[in-house]
Parts: structure tokens; sequence; C-alpha cells
């Protein structure tokens, strides 16, 4: 399921007027208007899988995509010689520490905030039925004020089938910028 860009041209337009005081913050913020919406996902192991088929997911299009048509995600899925499923942020397979995993020890519906700190932005993350985790994008830089911005998902992983290499999960990203709520519905923090 795809939705809208964020508006990133306007919030710089904004930004220039003086009215976003701070893109990231809790402040100054201007309305969301992307309503979050929890959607279900297939993505092919990296190794041992026809090239065609999509391996990493970007966040900012809420797409699975295909490493080699493109650098622009935020996580990979592979599983190792050892059987193990992974998710691999950017810093891990050396493409800078950009983009990063947290583990949650809770329900995918208990996360309702993406925390803070504490995630992992250059090593691999072992995954399973049940495993949740929060997604911290690669940074975006809004072109007319030069402020960085991250998004921010959480998943559920639903299945690995090991014999197919494919990672069935579901997914909910907050795409307004400087917001980090991550509920069903348009976002109030």
């Amino acid at each position: 399921m795809r939705f809208p860009r964020p508006p990133f041209a306007a919030l710089g337009a904004l930004a220039a007027l003086g009215t976003l005081a701070a893109c990231g913050t809790s402040t100054g913020l201007p309305p969301a208007h992307i309503a979050n919406v929890v959607d279900t996902v297939s993505l092919y192991a990296l190794d041992g899988t026809p090239v065609t088929a999509p391996s990493a997911y970007d966040v900012e299009f809420l797409r699975a995509v295909r490493t080699d048509v493109t650098t622009a995600y935020d996580f990979i899925f592979n599983i190792d010689n050892t059987g193990r499923a992974l998710l691999l942020p950017t810093g891990a397979v050396g493409m800078g520490k950009q983009s990063a995993i947290l583990p949650q020890s809770t329900s995918f519906d208990a996360v309702t905030d993406a925390p803070t700190s504490g995630y992992a932005d250059s090593t691999a993350t072992p995954i399973d039925s049940g495993t949740v985790a929060v997604i911290r994008s690669r940074p975006y830089t809004l072109c007319a004020t030069g402020i960085v911005v991250f998004l921010y998902a959480k998943i559920e992983v639903l299945k690995i089938d090991r014999v197919a290499r494919r990672l069935d999960f579901q997914i909910l990203a907050d795409l307004n910028c400087g917001y980090r709520e991550l509920r069903p519905g348009i976002p109030t923090r």
C-alpha cells in the first residue's frame, strides 16, 4: 500500500517564514496531516533469492525495494549461513551509520512512540516470528532549511519462511516531520 510522500518542500517554506521552530522537536511543529496506517509487506533474503526480489525497505516511500536498483532504503532482510533471520540497518552493510533498529520487548500495539535513543546502527538484529522493533530511517535534509530529520516506524515479524527465504511483517510508519507517534491515525505528538 502506497501513501503520499511528506511535503518536505512545504515544510521548508514554513521554516523559511519562521513558523517552524525546529523540525524534530516536540514544539513548533506544523500540524500532522499524514495518517499512520498499518501495512503488510514481504521481503526476500538478500542472499539466495533472485536479484529481482525486493530485499530492502524504504520507510520514506513505504515500499519494498531491490538493492540492485537503489541504495535508498532503511533496512535489509537476510538469512545468514547458520539459518538466522536478520534485519540489517545501513551501517551493517557498509553504507554508513544512517538508519538504525531498536528491538522491543513489548507487543506491536503497545509501542506507541518511537524511543529517542538505544538504536543499533551498525549491527544486524536477529529476528523471529513475533519480533517487534522500531526503525529509525536514514536522515533526510529539508532542502529549503538544511534541517535534518528522521522518520520512525515500528514493525512486527509475522512469519519467516526459511525455505522461500521470505519475511512477512506488518509496519506502521509516521511520515510527519518531527513526530514520533506510532499508532494508527493522525499523530498528535
